[in-house]
């Protein structure tokens, strides 16, 4: 067995060899330190970065889900109401809300009755209610 070397000699016990010539860093006393990079104001940078994305992604996913329940609330409301008509695609209904009758859909404008007013819808090529402003 091979006597032991001092530290800042490089000997490789296994290979039973001096190996400093072949390690990709410098093993010698006077060789310049290795200091990692510093890459804290990289992340810092790209953490924000990518957390104002996701937040802004996050934001429009859950518009788009406001969106798409007040739609369905609406889509809901229409076909439970009454009406004694085949509603026509693309026509505007209006929708009022009467203590005897309940909920109703009419094709009479808003300006023509005294019913409580719930809102204007037009019937799409997909059987959905879409409100109209």
């Amino acid at each position: 067995m091979a006597k032991k070397k001092p530290d800042q000699v490089v000997y490789n016990v296994e290979e039973e060899k001096y190996d400093a010539s072949l390690l990709p860093y410098a093993t010698n006393t006077g060789a310049p330190k290795i200091t990692p990079t510093d890459v804290t104001s990289w992340k810092n940078n790209n953490i924000q970065k990518v957390n104002h994305q996701i937040q802004t992604k996050y934001d429009a996913l859950k518009k788009e889900y406001e969106a798409l329940m007040q739609q369905y609330e609406y889509n809901n409301l229409i076909y439970s109401a009454t009406y004694n008509f085949e509603p026509i695609v693309g026509e505007i209904y209006h929708l009022y809300e009467d203590a005897k009758k309940g909920i109703f859909l009419s094709l009479i404008a808003p300006n023509e009755c005294n019913f409580n007013f719930k809102g204007s819808f037009r019937l799409n090529e997909d059987k959905m209610w879409v409100k109209q402003d």
